[in-house]
């Protein structure tokens, strides 16, 4: 992989949905470390991060995804960071929330990636860094179209991994529970991360090669007992 450090000035990242929330704060620290950032969203008029190239970016969209791959031809560094959360039930939920679920977490992420590789590699090589969950390996009932959703988005980061690196291109992965965002406003009992302090652990990890960022003690937990037999509902009496 080609060394890219922002500290060198070297560093030309695009973040999606960087509007708000995690992505907001990716966009913020790569400009506090001297990169420059292309911070993408479906609506770039919401983006109010001075500095930053605000460029329109529907990940679900391939025309969309397209037109920011030749817009933002000088990229070397791709944080996929835009999501949803409808917190749908695999068999009781809307299934066009968990379409919408896996088309955004897999099959955006996934095309994004595709778009921008090609990018990346002709201007040297760099990095990816795939932004998963805790939920990526706890598959809970209550929100299980987004832990199947991001399931399929940690396996596939792992197979892009080793496709990418012959070409010059670190694939790093992010996972963590709750975060102070709007996205997991509904969880009022959660202890949540700081999305700041997340946003900068997990690029000082990207920048020194890590291949996973496991940001919170919860993901450290979970991750220790992937071994252990998968949870099964006791329905004793």
């Amino acid at each position: 992989m080609t060394t890219i450090n922002p500290e060198n000035g070297n560093v030309i990242a695009l973040v999606t949905g960087a509007n708000r929330g995690l992505g907001r704060r990716f966009a913020l620290d790569l400009l506090a470390r001297g990169a420059k950032v292309y911070a993408a969203a479906r609506r770039p008029e919401t983006i109010d991060i001075p500095g930053a190239v605000a460029i329109q970016l529907d990940i679900t969209d391939p025309e969309s995804v397209r037109r920011a791959a030749e817009t933002a031809s000088d990229v070397n560094v791709l944080v996929n960071n835009a999501g949803v959360s409808t917190r749908a039930q695999l068999l009781s939920g809307d299934i066009a929330d968990i379409r919408l679920e896996m088309e955004t977490h897999y099959f955006g992420t996934l095309d994004v990636t595709r778009a921008f590789a090609p990018v990346i590699e002709a201007n040297g090589g760099g990095a990816i860094l795939n932004v998963l969950s805790v939920l990526s390996w706890a598959h809970l009932p209550t929100s299980g179209a987004y832990s199947a959703a991001k399931a399929a988005a940690w396996a596939m980061t792992d197979a892009v991994r080793q496709e990418l690196a012959p070409r010059g291109i670190h694939v790093a992965a992010l996972h963590v529970g709750y975060m102070d965002t709007d996205m997991a406003a509904f969880a009022t009992d959660a202890p949540k991360s700081d999305p700041g302090i997340v946003a900068r652990l997990t690029l000082d990890g990207l920048f020194a090669g890590e291949p996973e960022i496991l940001a919170d003690e919860l993901s450290r937990t979970v991750k220790a007992g992937l071994s252990q037999p998968p949870l099964v509902a006791d329905h004793s009496s």
